[in-house]
């Protein structure tokens, strides 16, 4: 009878372990990232409060090019938006991500998104005139919290 409650606790253990590790493969194929800004950053088609929001592709295997952000909880899905393939040369171990602050002195702009050790990001989609005015201004990429230098530029 012991024997039988070994097995059984043994098979327990196996399965939470495959259960975990299924749940943080989850996260690494829609690429879900918590990202907090501490001031207002523009999207398109809106304006995100500074604060913590959840990244992830919509669908990753449908249309990798849709991804959906968050409030910290899940709770609200704030946007749905249409990006296009990024390349990078170099990944690195943490998220990245690319602001520009416009040269008309409007808010910071999320043009870049990437998932940690990925050379393949998230380019956000704006309209044609908010596209040249994103072009002329001051581009600053964050990897973690940190702001690389402009010849850095995290390997892209």
């Amino acid at each position: 009878m012991s024997i039988n409650k070994l097995y059984i606790a043994v098979g327990l253990i196996i399965a939470f372990g495959l259960f975990f590790e299924l749940a943080a493969h989850a996260d690494e194929i829609n690429e879900s990232t918590k990202i907090t800004f501490s001031i207002p950053i523009e999207i398109p088609g809106r304006i995100l409060p500074a604060g913590t929001y959840i990244f992830e592709q919509a669908d990753p295997g449908a249309n990798q090019n849709l991804v959906q952000i968050f409030n910290a909880d899940r709770s609200v899905l704030y946007a749905t938006l249409q990006t296009v393939s990024a390349e990078r040369t170099e990944p690195t171990g943490d998220t990245t991500i690319t602001l520009v602050e416009p040269a008309t002195g409007k808010r910071d702009v999320l043009v870049k998104w990437f998932y940690p050790g990925r050379l393949t990001g998230h380019e956000f989609v704006y309209p044609k005139q908010q596209e040249q005015e994103i072009a002329q201004g001051k581009q600053e990429t964050f990897v973690g919290n940190q702001l690389m230098p402009s010849t850095e530029a995290a390997g892209e």
